[in-house]
């Protein structure tokens, strides 16, 4: 009982509670916060790999969510799974941002889609709402962060060459615009 007691004054003092909070959490001073949102459980099994340009960000797969702050400005998101997907971002400080990962059906294992939604995407948005206020966000830990920049650092690079030189000419990958963040009295 004491050391229940203990663990849950160092997690409040730390913070850490929040971090792993379910339902919508505001961003860091300066910051905007885009939650992942995997709400079909089909390809479950599948996990899918998340970057924020040149850094590997987390993984999960089945219905699940992933909440990431980042620096507001232009920004490129994508994810890795028998395929490559990208979403180019315009994100305000302050702001909350929602990309729907979609499964696709794939040769081998299931391919990914990233879809930006906002409130106008109303059966999506209440979707996504529903899995981020109903659970905690999966999280990954820094270290694994670390581990799996490294691991990763020639794949990371040589797709975002692919991306420069080739995919985003030739492909229409989506665009999450400044306009699309959630309003506060949605969240």
């Amino acid at each position: 009982m004491k050391k229940l007691f203990f663990m849950t004054i160092l997690l409040a003092l730390t913070g850490v509670y929040t971090v792993s909070a379910q339902g919508f959490q505001p961003p860091a001073e300066g910051k905007a916060v885009v939650y992942f949102a995997r709400v079909t459980v089909y390809g479950k099994p599948t996990a899918f790999e998340f970057f924020h340009q040149d850094k590997y960000i987390g993984a999960f797969k089945g219905s699940q969510y992933m909440r990431y702050e980042c620096d507001p400005g232009e920004q490129l998101f994508w994810a890795s799974s028998e395929n490559k997907e990208f979403i180019t971002a315009d994100v305000e400080a302050g702001k909350t941002y929602i990309v729907m990962v979609d499964v696709i059906m794939g040769v081998m294992k299931a391919h990914v889609g990233l879809t930006p939604i906002s409130t106008n995407n109303s059966e999506e948005f209440e979707r996504a709402k529903s899995l981020i206020n109903k659970k905690p966000p999966t999280i990954t830990s820094e270290e694994k962060i670390a581990k799996m920049n490294k691991k990763l650092a020639k794949f990371i690079t040589e797709k975002l060459e692919m991306y420069e030189s080739t995919w985003k000419n030739e492909k229409n990958f989506k665009h999450l615009s400044a306009d699309m963040a959630i309003p506060d009295d949605q969240l």
